[in-house]
């Protein structure tokens, strides 16, 4: 394997300009196929009704502890 920064640069501008170039319908089917994936990794199950899908939101973790 060879790590060759130009190639590397290039192929993701390449990658870019092609997700740039696609209709916006499949770029929301992408959207939401990523957020079902996103979804099965965290363990979460998609609660949906006949219009769209719904969650519970993440949790938020401040960084701090309550006192």
């Amino acid at each position: 394997m060879s790590f060759d920064l130009q190639k590397i640069i290039e192929s993701k501008r390449a990658l870019r300009h092609n997700l740039a170039a696609r209709p916006v319908g499949e770029k929301l089917r992408m959207l939401d196929l990523l957020r079902e994936w996103e979804l099965a990794i965290r363990g979460r199950v998609i609660h949906s009704d006949a219009s769209r899908p719904c969650e519970e939101p993440a949790p938020y973790l401040s960084g701090h502890k309550e006192r």
